[in-house]
């Protein structure tokens, strides 16, 4: 039987080698972007998700950011291969930022206290939920992409960087490009090992 939609998230890979040409205009980028964000659901339909885009020199600002955070912290022998690693996000079109807004989540634990400590793990949920969603549409439009966590080591200096609020809570980096090199093949485990069926 066919899916139109496992079809789709199928061509959703990791992609590390990243070009700075992209498919389609930036406009159709963005709102390719707000829209994934937009349809992805929340707990209590809370829209917590915040999503900051990067183009250009200001994309190119973020991985500098990166690569001095990751300076004070990484030995100078080994800093060769954290730098290019760096370097080929940068070399990418844009980089998706992706937030938590707190101030909803506390807002809910307030509204809902007998939920109050299932806020802040749906809260990750929707944030995965949306970086899924963005990166399988962009999948769909031959933009490659993969998913980057160097907060909370950059958090001050983006929250900074951008004037963004304080509330909005930095969950993980998405930068994006042509497609230089495709991924290979990729390696299922078996399905006796992860799934069971009752009747």
């Amino acid at each position: 039987m066919s899916n139109a939609f496992l079809e789709s998230i199928t061509a959703r890979r990791s992609i590390y080698s990243l070009g700075s040409e992209l498919p389609c205009s930036e406009y159709e980028v963005i709102s390719l972007i707000t829209q994934a964000v937009k349809l992805s659901p929340s707990a209590f339909n809370s829209q917590s998700s915040r999503v900051v885009i990067l183009f250009d020199e200001q994309h190119h600002q973020l991985w500098e950011i990166v690569k001095q955070e990751l300076k004070k912290i990484v030995p100078p022998d080994a800093f060769f291969t954290t730098e290019n690693k760096i370097s080929s996000f940068a070399a990418g079109a844009g980089t998706v930022l992706f937030f938590e807004d707190d101030r909803v989540i506390d807002d809910l634990q307030k509204q809902y206290a007998l939920y109050a400590d299932n806020f802040p793990v749906w809260s990750e949920h929707s944030t995965g939920i949306a970086q899924f969603s963005v990166w399988s549409a962009l999948a769909q439009v031959k933009i490659g992409a993969s998913l980057q966590h160097y907060n909370p080591l950059i958090d001050e200096a983006v929250h900074q960087q951008w004037h963004l609020p304080a509330h909005w809570r930095l969950r993980a980096q998405m930068p994006f490009g042509s497609i230089l090199q495709p991924p290979g093949e990729k390696s299922y485990m078996a399905d006796e090992e992860r799934f069971r069926i009752f009747k």
